[in-house]
């Protein structure tokens, strides 16, 4: 293989693959550099949503919006965060990045018909459109590079590989009790069973973040992108102040790449990197992370090597998500986000160490993690505790307790999952003051018998109700009552789905210096970049939104350089 390219892209998650597709459909000679033996980073780990604005597959649907909408929603989450210029350039850039690989590649989203962002009461806030989701996707299409795509959460897949969303799930939840369902279900599990006798690992049918993953890797193949795995870069090569390549191990050989217009750093930004987070995480912080355990901050640090500017996200410098912990008799562990299906659903409570409430349950998993650091300021709270009731558990689960009554006393042998029969018997078993415990149940209770949480306000934004109970015809959509014995209750910490604090950039992605000025040849997107949110978290997908526009802006840049 040649070693010598137009674009060197380190890093294939949706960021890098994006600036790989961009410059290839130019006609540029690029390689991407994945560090794992699979290909797909984050993105193919992720629930797959993308936030981006004014799309025109959100015109299509006849879903009406503005910049000027956008920009005030963003403006009142973000505050002085908010960084105008490049604020801007993501909104304007975004739609047309998403054009651009609709028409150039098998990249095909859908938006959401209805999706509120996460500060829905804001002046601005959106409930349609701004979300996208990836198109399902034949991994079949990929042929031997099936095998090479990173496998999704095996926490979020069923019968031992077969992908689901929520619709899939609540089919499949009711395939004894609808027609309709029992065909859904019965529809999935024969398509899955035909994989697996075809000889594949897992089934075929690709959602979420997995189809994005593997709808880049067969453009990029397409275009004739060399891609190649376990390939660790190590160092940026230079010629005078121009970045012009760089050093890299694969398969254990060093070998020097050339790039002739640009390098593209994507790998991740550094939520396994453990002197960054020790530096910019709030204290009490562990190694909770969901992003792959190859994201070692491996950019942001060769960047920094050479002079390059480091942003701390204003915010937060994580992305933040409450993450339950199954240590299992091997010794090996099990993460499990608590993102969107639990926490909002009715019959479920949060509290900390001294029993007592402290956060809206339904709200952002984000902003969860927020109210778990306020609350551990002043009363221990890592972990904390959701709480729940034998009604509940059956009917929605807990965490890696699936729904629909499944077995669940493996878990509840090897600690993740603690039963009691009361509610004075949970509180001993978590150390927490019954007392304390029983009056917080009451309360919540009391809450759920009227309808209206006026200590913490479950319930009571469109972004809560869109992710409770979807079905309950009476009473609260959010709001349930605590009291079928068995109590259940599961820790969770304040774990992460990525990094905000990154490398600073100007619009067309090129990585900036300390003094401003741009680092010639040196380009970085994705978690690698620092966060246009600032460490905030506006909605659904603002994380791959930006991840696709920026590569597509520095894909485009990179093309421009060329031309000169």
């Amino acid at each position: 293989m040649s070693d010598e390219y137009d674009v060197v892209v380190v890093g294939s998650g949706a960021g890098g693959m994006a600036a790989a597709i961009t410059s290839a459909a130019e006609g540029l000679k690029v390689v991407v550099l994945e560090k794992a033996a699979v290909i797909g980073g984050s993105t193919a780990v992720s629930g797959g949503a993308v936030w981006v604005p004014n799309t025109h597959y959100a015109k299509a649907m006849g879903i009406q919006d503005s910049e000027e909408a956008v920009m005030a929603y963003l403006s009142a989450v973000l505050g002085n965060a908010l960084r105008p210029d490049m604020m801007r350039a993501y909104l304007r850039r975004g739609p047309e990045a998403i054009e651009f690989f609709d028409r150039n590649s098998e990249v095909k989203l859908a938006a959401r018909a209805y999706s509120p962002d996460y500060y829905p009461e804001l002046e601005g806030a959106g409930k349609a459109g701004r979300p996208m989701d990836p198109e399902p996707y034949d991994g079949r299409l990929l042929g031997e590079d099936f095998k090479r795509l990173r496998d999704p959460l095996k926490e979020f897949t069923v019968l031992g590989g077969m992908m689901v969303n929520v619709v899939d799930v609540k089919h499949l939840l009711k395939v004894t009790k609808s027609f309709a369902s029992w065909k859904h279900g019965m529809k999935l599990v024969l398509a899955y069973f035909r994989d697996r006798a075809s000889g594949h690992a897992r089934g075929t049918r690709l959602l979420m973040g997995n189809a994005l993953a593997a709808r880049l890797l067969k453009s990029a193949r397409d275009r004739g992108v060399d891609i190649r795995t376990q390939a660790e870069v190590v160092g940026l090569l230079r010629d005078g102040d121009r970045v012009v390549g760089v050093q890299a191990r694969i398969n254990g050989k060093q070998t020097d790449l050339k790039a002739r217009h640009g390098v593209v750093l994507a790998t991740g930004g550094f939520p396994w990197d453990a002197t960054l987070r020790a530096e910019r995480f709030p204290k009490g912080s562990g190694l909770w992370s969901m992003a792959p355990r190859d994201n070692t901050g491996d950019g942001i640090r060769m960047a920094r090597q050479i002079g390059a500017d480091f942003m701390d996200a204003p915010a937060d410098a994580g992305l933040w998500a409450p993450v339950s912990l199954w240590k299992k008799p091997d010794g090996s562990e099990v993460r499990f986000p608590h993102l969107i299906w639990d926490r909002a659903k009715p019959g479920l409570m949060a509290v900390n160490s001294a029993g007592r409430r402290f956060v809206n349950e339904g709200t952002s998993y984000h902003e969860f993690v927020r109210a778990m650091y306020r609350s551990h300021e002043s009363v221990p709270s890592i972990p904390s505790y959701l709480i729940c009731d034998r009604a509940f558990i059956d009917v929605w689960g807990l965490g890696l307790v699936l729904p629909g009554k499944r077995p669940r006393g493996h878990l509840i042998r090897d600690g993740y999952l603690v039963e009691a029969q009361s509610i004075p018997e949970l509180a001993a078993k978590l150390q927490i003051d019954p007392a304390t415990l029983a009056e917080s149940v009451a309360r919540f209770n009391k809450s759920a018998e009227v309808g209206e949480d006026a200590e913490f306000g479950k319930g009571s934004s469109e972004y809560n109700r869109y992710y409770g109970d979807p079905e309950k015809t009476e009473g609260h959509p959010n709001l349930g009552p605590i009291n079928a014995a068995p109590f259940y209750a599961v820790r969770v910490y304040p774990g992460d789905i990525g990094t905000a604090s990154g490398l600073r950039t100007d619009a067309d992605a090129r990585v900036l210096d300390a003094g401003g000025q741009p680092i010639a040849g040196l380009y970085a997107c994705g978690n690698d970049m620092a966060s246009v949110m600032g460490g905030h978290y506006p909605g659904a997908g603002i994380t791959l939104g930006p991840a696709l526009t920026f590569g597509y802006c520095a894909g485009k840049a990179i093309v421009a350089s060329a031309s000169r």
